[in-house]
């Protein structure tokens, strides 16, 4: 009986582990997916990225002198947003995603 529920905890703990792992792996190809889509803007100019996305929800000047693009959105109730920098000759240098799948 003492075999019986050591062998079955250590087939739950590996089932637990395994999950974990491919919710992780599933993760990662999300955010790999969300940054090969808006890396696609870097280099291009501000009114490219406003054709493609539409008007910020918010912009403003960053401390580096730098327009910043903010694009808030749900999806299944959960918060999205995408920053994009933008330099002083309008070109997209950089953008951050949070919570975007």
């Amino acid at each position: 009986m003492l075999n019986f529920r050591i062998y079955l905890i250590s087939i739950l703990i590996i089932f637990t582990l395994s999950g974990c792992q491919t919710v992780q792996q599933k993760s990662e190809a999300i955010a790999k997916k969300e940054n090969k889509k808006l890396s696609k803007f870097i280099g291009k100019s501000s009114n490219e990225l406003q054709i493609e996305l539409g008007k910020p929800s918010e912009d403003y000047i960053n401390e580096k002198g730098n327009f910043e693009f903010i694009y808030n959105s749900k999806k299944y109730l959960i918060p999205c947003e995408r920053r994009f920098e933008i330099d002083s000759n309008n070109i997209v240098i950089g953008f951050v995603s949070n919570g975007c799948f």
